[in-house]
């Protein structure tokens, strides 16, 4: 029996690279629910852009983004595990 160790170190850098991605991309999107949250109790519901204290709809859009990008990274390692 023959290990590729070359393989094997490669297979666990990628593997622990995409895991501390996906940790980091879904600690950011709880981070930013949770600064939205804060936001808005304390009354910047994010309608006043003009003002500059759009803090609010920033964090959540935030959020959200780093959700989608946990999501589409999820998806895309199904689709190399499928095909």
């Amino acid at each position: 029996m023959d290990i590729d160790w070359a393989a094997l170190g490669s297979v666990f850098g990628v593997s622990l690279s995409a895991t501390v991605l996906l940790v980091t991309l879904f600690t950011l999107g709880i981070v930013g629910l949770s600064k939205h949250e804060a936001a808005t109790e304390q009354g910047d519901g994010g309608t006043s852009q003009a003002e500059g204290r759009g803090g609010a709809a920033l964090a959540r859009t935030g959020a959200y983004a780093s959700f989608a990008l946990c999501a589409a990274a999820v998806a895309y390692g199904i689709y190399l595990i499928v095909s």
